[in-house]
């Protein structure tokens, strides 16, 4: 996520700060950052050049019921990828934390009170369902690249000369890796994920796919400019007619995200989640 703040009068960022855990119900937790300010610094305009979302998976969602009772749930939450907003990591782990003791009459009033919040938050119609997606299988991902024996130098910044592809081959296949990782640029921990590519167009080459993604490795960015970063450079320096890049974040805080974009028209991916989630 951005560490910038959309308004110059918003509170400080949450992200990398001690802050006390909240005892009542407060949408006021939740920090919009623009999206546009993380954009910019990959040559992103206001025309975008893909569509998306980011996927979060919640594993830490409770509230009482009418009587006073606990009730435990986990949900999937789906902020769309041309919302003018975002909503920073910790101060969504916050904002959930704050239904705690809150009372709610049936698990709908929930669902409809988070939906509310968050939309305010990010400006656009989010989605929010209870429940987690299924957990994936090799099959179901295509080819994994990580098993390459390969040379590699470079972990960053991401090198997007390292890319290469074959015009005379045009393919249209499904690529994999687990090896991506970068460092969150506030707090400096690293951010594990695995990444799923789907395309067509000339034949990526894979040991170069490889040593691009590692080159991620020192770098400190936020996990949705990242995978704009891969989308834009894929379609910039491969040629790809029609791109797909989702990747697969693993949790923290009781959270993972998981942001996809990809050229307009394409299918969404089918909701899953990596065992390391």
């Amino acid at each position: 996520m951005s560490s910038h703040a959309s308004d110059a009068a918003a509170p400080p960022i949450p992200l990398g700060r001690e802050v006390a855990y909240p005892r009542h119900y407060d949408p006021g937790l939740l920090f919009p950052i623009a999206r546009t300010l993380g954009r910019a610094e990959i040559g992103i305009g206001d025309a975008l050049p893909f569509i998306g979302h980011d996927r979060w998976h919640a594993y830490e969602l409770s509230w009482l019921d009418g009587r006073g009772k606990p009730v435990v749930a986990t949900a999937t939450i789906t902020v769309p990828g041309n919302s003018p907003h975002l909503v920073e990591s910790k101060s969504l782990k916050l904002y959930l934390n704050s239904l705690n003791h809150t009372r709610f009459d049936t698990a709908d009033a929930v669902r409809a009170r988070v939906i509310a919040d968050l939309s305010a938050s990010a400006g656009a119609l989010v989605d929010v369902v209870f429940g987690l997606p299924a957990m994936a299988d090799a099959a179901q991902d295509g080819d994994s690249i990580d098993d390459l024996d390969v040379e590699i130098a470079s972990y960053g910044p991401p090198d997007a000369s390292l890319l290469a592809a074959d015009a005379g081959d045009i393919v249209e296949e499904r690529l994999q890796s687990a090896l991506l990782k970068s460092n969150c640029p506030v707090t400096g921990q690293p951010d594990w994920a695995s990444l799923h590519i789907a395309y067509r167009g000339p034949r990526i080459d894979r040991a170069a796919l490889l040593r691009y993604l590692v080159s991620f490795r020192d770098h400190a960015e936020f996990h949705e400019q990242c995978v704009e970063r891969v989308f834009v450079d894929l379609r910039a320096r491969c040629g790809c007619t029609a791109l797909s890049v989702e990747a697969r974040y693993t949790r923290r805080g009781g959270l993972d995200i998981n942001p996809w974009r990809a050229t307009p028209g394409h299918p969404a991916p089918v909701r899953l989640r990596d065992e390391r989630q």
